[in-house]
Formats: C-alpha cells, structure tokens, sequence
C-alpha cells in the first residue's frame, strides 16, 4: 500500500490512515481503536506498559497477535495476582509458546506488578500517577517530517527515569514514548488521518 508525502495511506474502505498501520487488518484496527485514545483503567494500562516492554526488538504486530495469549498467561494483567507469581509461574511462561519466552521479560513484567502496587499506595491510580507525564499539546497535528523521526520526548524520558528510579524495568525512553502514544497521553495521528480527531 503507497504512503503519500504526507505519511498517509489510504485503506480499502477509502480512509486516510498513519503509514505505519499498513494493510494489515490486526494493524488497522489497532489504529482506528485504541492508538492514541485515552486509557483511564490501571489493568490496562499495565498491560500496555508490559507489553511495550516485551516488544522491545520485535514488530508491535508480533506483540498485537499474541496479546489474548499474554493475557491469558499474565492473569489478564492483574497486576496485584502478577505480583505474586513464583518460580514454577516464570516455568510455565518459559514454555507458552503463545509469548514471547524472554526471561528477562518475563521477570520484569512480575517485577513491575510489585512496582505497580507500591505506586497505588502513594497514588489514587497507576493513571493518576502516569497523568503527570503528559506533555502540552501541540498546537498544530504532528506532520511525517517530525513523525518519521520521532522516537521520544523530554516527557517520557522523566517518566523513564522516574520509573527506574522506583524500581521498574524494561522501560526506556523509547519504550515509554510508546506507551505514551498507546494510552493516549499524546495524539501521534498525522494530520490528515481520520483518527487524529476522535483520539485522545
């Protein structure tokens, strides 16, 4: 599918889309309902986080289709039940073949439960705390000569350091700018997408 200058492609039902969701209906769909709209729900948004950290070298699309799989083996991203898994829980997710059977990952990801229960208790919400870390709002839609080569913010490398400051892992700079776009606390649609209005 052709991008035009503007960073845009335009799908089988005639509208203007980001480049990066491709043709791809996984890809589309994700784009169309949730890129960029606001997540208020701190299992969600433990997810996101997770899952941002477990694509790190990998295509999100790898990350998009093995998402009910990371659900079902990460106790739908409770993070209070994640918290409390074991040696014999870090086995059994070594050999899911429906994740990414990363150690490290996987590590992090019952780490940072830990990290998200601490953050509850010196805030009303894992949204509340994350809310902080928006940054101002662009005054004009991002554009594909920024986009292309946009990879972070000052704002997510707070959040970043913050983060690692409280003991979370797996979650970079990039990583966290990416979340950011994921939970909608920037609108990333180029202008002329016909999501950049409705998200956020």
């Amino acid at each position: 599918m052709a991008k035009n200058s503007e960073g845009l492609i335009t799908g089988p039902d005639g509208r203007a889309r980001c480049w990066w969701c491709g043709d791809d209906e996984d890809y589309r769909r994700y784009h169309d309902e949730e890129w960029g709209r606001e997540v208020t729900d701190d299992l969600r948004l433990f997810e996101k986080i997770c899952l941002e950290g477990f694509q790190a070298g990998l295509s999100w699309l790898t990350i998009l289709r093995k998402r009910e799989n990371f659900r079902a083996a990460f106790a739908g991203f409770d993070f209070h039940r994640v918290a409390r898994f074991t040696e014999n829980d870090v086995a059994r997710l070594l050999h899911d073949g429906g994740i990414v059977r990363h150690r490290g990952k996987i590590l992090s990801t019952i780490n940072n439960a830990g990290r998200a229960l601490a953050l509850l208790s010196e805030f009303s919400s894992l949204h509340s705390y994350f809310l902080q870390f928006q940054p101002v709002r662009r005054l004009q839609p991002l554009v594909w000569a920024e986009a292309r080569t946009l990879t972070t913010c000052p704002e997510a490398v707070a959040l970043s350091k913050d983060l690692k400051k409280r003991g979370w892992s797996f979650l970079g700079p990039t990583t966290c700018y990416s979340f950011m776009q994921a939970m909608g606390l920037v609108n990333d649609h180029l202008a002329g997408c016909h999501c950049l209005d409705s998200a956020t």
